[in-house]
């Protein structure tokens, strides 16, 4: 039985070293690119964690610390954040990159269209 007041994190903590796993993985990934010190990263994150329990095995739904995965966030052309990528299949989906602290109604659009 679970503790009520334990918190789930539901997020995947992505890093260089699991990311290529994750990308290409057989369900599609959601990465949400953040830094503690980030005001709108920190706006974000509560909708984030709620869509990562809403499609908890339907999408897999990633957190990347920009400050420790520097590379990463490079190699992907990040250059604001907070900013969510989407890949399925292996590819990443530009047309559904989020950039900025976005209304929740357009993150849920957003992950409806990835699945």
């Amino acid at each position: 039985m679970l503790n009520p007041y334990t918190i789930q994190i539901m997020e995947v903590q992505i890093t260089s070293e699991n990311f290529e796993q994750l990308k290409n993985g057989s369900l599609p990934l959601a990465i949400d690119f953040w830094a503690t010190w980030c005001g709108p990263c920190r706006m974000v994150a509560p909708i984030i964690s709620e869509l990562a329990e809403k499609y908890d095995g339907r999408i897999v739904v990633g957190k990347c610390d920009v400050e420790e995965n520097e590379d990463l966030a490079g190699m992907l052309g990040i250059r604001n954040i907070p900013t969510v990528l989407f890949f399925k299949d292996g590819q990443q989906l530009e047309k559904l990159r989020l950039v900025g602290a976005v209304s929740k109604q357009k993150f849920e659009d957003t992950f409806e269209a990835l699945r």
